[in-house]
């Protein structure tokens, strides 16, 4: 993975699955305890030049800090299950989000409101994370624990069969989002950046709610329109 803020979440949340560490002078200043704790447990950790840094990232977007990690670990639907029906919970749900920029500023917001748990569902091969939504999510991916599914509307159902309400989100619905009460446990589902939410995922929520504006536009942005519904639901626990 990369990016500053990303890599030093990964630190201070899984630091025993880091398996080497490249940085630039330019962040030195901010890598004390990771440079320290690398050296005591013999960690590879190097300086390295900002042109290698890219080939390594594959971009120039790597905010000067790269970390290899093992790899993440993901909850199953019934440990997701569990994680929201003991707490009365909240999680939300990515029904073919693709864009990478989309989903880190998602899992951004959902760590700053602290959701407890973040669905990505998308088609077969298995969903993972790319490395552009951790950098975009500031740490955000490292708060929040994620599961994933190649078939969401299958997975909302054994959600919903545990007692979990789910509740999908449609610029178009009736029923506006402020004042909505999500209930708990429960589980906000938004869909792809052009088609909305798959009729297969829309035919297992339990209510459709839309952010209301005021016409002039038709919609939000998924990332933006999602913070303001985690917002809602999470402000009403």
């Amino acid at each position: 993975m990369q990016g500053l803020r990303a890599g030093l979440a990964v630190f201070a949340r899984r630091r025993d699955e880091v398996l080497r560490v490249a940085y630039s002078r330019e962040v030195r200043p901010e890598l004390g305890e990771v440079l320290r704790w690398c050296a005591s447990q013999r960690v590879p950790c190097q300086e390295v030049s900002t042109g290698e840094l890219d080939r390594i990232a594959e971009g120039a977007h790597h905010e000067g800090l790269c970390v290899a990690t093992r790899l993440r670990k993901w909850l199953s639907t019934s440990e997701l299950a569990d994680t929201l029906t003991r707490g009365k919970g909240a999680a939300l749900a990515l029904d073919r989000v693709r864009n990478p920029y989309n989903v880190g500023a998602i899992l951004r917001s959902a760590a700053f409101f602290g959701v407890d748990a973040v669905l990505l569902g998308t088609p077969a091969p298995h969903p993972g994370l790319a490395p552009t939504a951790v950098r975009v999510a500031e740490g955000g991916a490292e708060h929040v624990p994620l599961a994933r599914t190649t078939n969401l509307a299958d997975t909302l159902a054994r959600l919903r069969a545990r007692g979990v309400r789910v509740v999908g989100a449609d610029g178009q619905a009736t029923t506006g989002a402020t004042g909505f009460a999500f209930g708990r446990p429960a589980i906000l589902v938004v869909g792809n950046e052009r088609e909305g939410l798959a009729e297969r995922v829309r035919a297992q929520c339990d209510a459709v709610v839309a952010v209301r504006g005021t016409g002039s536009i038709e919609s939000l942005n998924v990332a933006v329109a999602a913070g303001v519904l985690i917002a809602e639901m999470t402000r009403r626990s």
